[in-house]
């Protein structure tokens, strides 16, 4: 088992705040065998797509009373019947048990968890593996943007069309029709293929809607579905309502660059495919280590954009730009963005340095770093 220490004190730092930490991820993307991580010692482990386990849940009071173990890990907890409420009696009549419960969505996408158990959970996110997780799987950063940050494919000798396919199909049957109803498997694959094409663009609904034959509604549920499922992220654009810059339109990101590069028949890739994908792992790395502050792009009318902003803190915000190569960045976009928003620190952020150092673009003074070097 690898060991993945920061997702485990991700976990515990949720515990220190609530009873329950609520652990969700796209399928495969490891959440049980973090979970089983925790020690057989320590934890009982609920299977919850095991039939009986409904019955060993029936009365929650008596099941809770009967644990002997400080921690309680309900695997797949959607499952259930009524989730929310064995959480709930767990998390409000036994305030010392530790409950980590694992799922592929919010808790708002299940018609199962009319109350979501605000004030008693804490949300862990889990990414594919990251740009600083690397090293532990013993895999090359061409390795993970070829195969993609799931386990079971990213440690695979060779990339297996077969396992992205069997992977989508499964998303729909297992997470997508029973979490949302949708029955049209085709429709629906198509339109998350097309986005897949399209990650790391903008999406435009009614020209999705167009190209693809179908509803502007559809496409917008759809959409909807996928995000609360962590399968595609929408970065929104950052504005302070400047009539230069765009403030509606979001740039979609696939939730795996392994998708991305099978979606697009990347096979094998090119030095001009590395960019794109990079950008993906950047954006897996804000998420993961900074999930309290929402990633934005900003982007103006003349088409000069900044890859990610965060604003940390108020009235400074933190322009992102990625590259494969340092030398690709001119750094127009982002003199224009700080003529715009003058404070905030600006990085550049490249896996072709192992030690920040700082350059100028005009009077804009930029950070080149890797994702571990960025700074809250």
């Amino acid at each position: 088992m690898i060991e993945r220490p920061f997702w485990r004190q991700r976990i515990e730092g949720a515990w220190r705040e609530a009873s329950i930490a609520w652990l969700c991820g796209v399928r495969r993307c490891g959440k049980t065998t973090l979970a089983e991580s925790l020690g057989a010692k320590r934890m009982l482990y609920i299977n919850c797509d095991l039939p009986t386990v409904e019955d060993m849940v029936r009365d929650p009071q008596v099941f809770f009373r009967g644990c002997s173990k400080p921690v309680v890990v309900f695997d797949e907890v959607h499952q259930l019947r009524d989730p929310a409420r064995v959480l709930k009696i767990g998390a409000d009549g036994f305030p010392k048990l530790k409950i980590l419960a694992t799922g592929s969505s919010t808790l708002a996408a299940s018609k199962k968890f009319r109350d979501t158990l605000t004030g008693r959970k804490r949300l862990v996110h889990l990414t594919p593996v990251l740009w600083d997780e690397l090293p532990a799987f013993g895999v090359t950063l061409p390795q993970r943007l070829f195969h993609g940050g799931l386990p079971p494919a990213l440690l695979a000798e060779a990339k297996r069309p077969a396992f992205y396919r069997e992977w989508i199909d499964s998303f729909f049957a297992r997470d997508i029709q029973r979490l949302f109803g949708f029955r049209d498997m085709n429709r629906f694959n198509a339109l998350f293929e097309y986005v897949l094409r399209r990650s790391g663009g903008q999406l435009e609904v009614t020209k999705t809607a167009t190209a693809l034959g179908i509803t502007r509604p559809t496409v917008g549920s759809h959409l909807r579905a996928l995000e609360i499922t962590h399968a595609v992220t929408l970065v929104r654009p950052f504005h302070g309502g400047g009539q230069h810059e765009l403030v509606k339109q979001p740039k979609v990101y696939a939730f795996d660059t392994g998708f991305v590069s099978f979606a697009r028949g990347w096979d094998p890739l090119r030095t001009d495919d590395f960019g794109i994908l990079w950008e993906h792992l950047v954006l897996e790395h804000l998420q993961a280590h900074f999930p309290d502050t929402p990633v934005r792009y900003w982007r103006d009318k003349s088409g000069r954009e900044v890859d990610f902003v965060l604003a940390h803190r108020r009235d400074a915000v933190d322009a992102i730009e990625c590259k494969w190569h340092p030398g690709a960045l001119d750094g127009t976009a982002l003199m224009v963005f700080r003529s715009y928003y003058p404070k905030g620190r600006n990085y550049l952020v490249t896996p072709s340095t192992e030690t920040a150092y700082t350059r100028s673009y005009g009077d804009v003074r930029v950070t080149l770093c890797t994702p571990t070097q960025l700074r809250p």
